[in-house]
């Protein structure tokens, strides 16, 4: 009790069936297989990417000092420390 039999799936499938109509359907499906088909082929593009002989170094952006910041760093270097 409580579950989903084959029954219920049926008149499910049956609803949606009448509701969207078989051509709807078949668009959205072909539309689904579309997008799996370009998800992978991102994901291998993504793979060959990562190889270290064609991919671009990135470089982190220089950090510039504070003005308090700079300031420490200028009596340190005064001092000696």
């Amino acid at each position: 009790m409580g579950g989903i039999g084959i029954w219920q799936i049926l008149i499910i499938a049956l609803v949606v069936l009448v509701l969207f109509g078989r051509g709807r359907i078949s668009e959205m499906m072909g539309d689904f297989g579309k997008g799996i088909s370009s998800f992978k082929k991102g994901m291998s593009e993504e793979d060959s990417s990562s190889d270290p002989a064609k991919a671009k170094r990135i470089e982190a952006p220089a950090h510039e000092a504070s003005p308090s910041e700079a300031k420490a760093t200028e009596a340190n270097e005064k001092t000696g420390s």
